[in-house]
């Protein structure tokens, strides 16, 4: 019983503990009761925003992002697998039909008028599995390009709140050295500063 109580008193303070952990970063100011970040640096609701409004119509969370020239590649990239699937479902439907029609025993669009067949049966059969597949790949590439679209704009959201500051970039320079000029040397240089 005493040890029961020992690991309940321990893991109370455990938990105590991991609450006071970690403090947020951000400058905060509390004023009329109300907390809100100041420069506007963090907005922590920014990539949930911009993921839901790309759910809600694609290339929205692009604008929100104000990646306002990403929005018309969205929409592209949506608009490709979006005209191959209707056109392969109207083909599709075209040889299921004429497929039908020969089944039974009347004439189809690729029979002429003496009722001689211009495409056998087993290629009207053949065409409907192949337009079938054609419609189910380019189905699953719009869903992927609509999801992938929809991480593109949270992932998006989540990098514009990080400092991008001079201070912390790359620039590559050339420098040639003056003892062998002749003998062209390549190197990496790498300054940073605090």
């Amino acid at each position: 019983m005493i040890s029961k109580r020992i690991i309940f008193t321990f893991s109370i303070l455990l938990f105590a503990f991991n609450i006071f952990s970690q403090k947020d970063s951000t400058k905060v100011k509390k004023t009329k009761e109300k907390l809100f970040v100041q420069e506007g640096v963090y907005k922590p609701l920014a990539p949930a925003k911009a993921a839901f409004y790309s759910a809600v119509f694609p290339g929205m969370g692009q604008i929100y992002n104000k990646k306002y020239w990403k929005a018309p590649i969205v929409w592209g990239a949506l608009a490709v697998p979006t005209y191959f699937y209707l056109e392969n479902n109207s083909e599709y439907k075209r040889y299921r039909r004429a497929y039908k029609l020969r089944k039974t025993g009347f004439q189809d669009e690729f029979t002429d008028d003496l009722g001689v067949a211009s495409v056998s049966l087993e290629t009207l059969e053949r065409a409907q599995e192949q337009l079938s597949e054609n419609r189910d790949l380019s189905l699953m590439w719009g869903v992927i390009l609509y999801v992938l679209q929809i991480v593109e704009a949270s992932v998006n959201a989540h990098l514009l709140q990080f400092n991008t500051d001079d201070n912390l970039s790359i620039r590559p320079t050339f420098v040639q050295d003056p003892i062998l000029f002749e003998a062209p040397k390549v190197g990496l240089s790498l300054k940073y500063t605090f």
